[in-house]
């Protein structure tokens, strides 16, 4: 690993990071990922990361968003990733650049965990699946 690689260009107290210099960071000791565009350093969460070792690894020194995202991390993950934050990656790089907010409110009758009627959609065929079965039943015991 070169000497420079490791060294961010500071733009308005932000460190910027290129491709090349997060994917030289890819040892156990030394693990960087970038999510969202933002290079974290996940060195010291390798031993605590509740889904192995291994998962980090394989994703060190590259753009991880989509594996991230397709674990569906709570927000205490996203907490852990604030104190591992190092900076962002070079604006001009393409990387996924996603922001994550946290609902702090709900609208009328929506709770957490509401997927907007598709579970209300099961269990009304469910309940008209049983229903019909019950009807044909009871119709064939007269």
């Amino acid at each position: 690993m070169s000497d420079t690689a490791a060294i961010p260009t500071d733009t308005a107290e932000k460190k910027i990071f290129t491709l090349k210099q997060v994917a030289e960071h890819k040892d156990r000791n030394d693990l960087w990922m970038i999510i969202n565009g933002k290079v974290y350093d996940i060195s010291s969460f390798v031993d605590e990361h509740p889904g192995g070792e291994e998962v980090l690894l394989d994703a060190g020194g590259t753009e991880a968003t989509n594996a991230f995202d397709d674990v569906g991390h709570s927000e205490d993950a996203y907490g852990i990733l604030n104190d591992l934050y190092v900076g962002e990656v070079d604006p001009s790089e393409d990387v996924i650049r996603k922001t994550h907010t946290v609902k702090t409110s709900y609208e009328d009758g929506e709770s957490v965990g509401d997927d907007h009627g598709s579970s209300s959609m099961i269990f009304l065929i469910v309940a008209a699946a049983v229903a019909a079965a019950a009807f044909f039943y009871l119709q064939g015991q007269k």
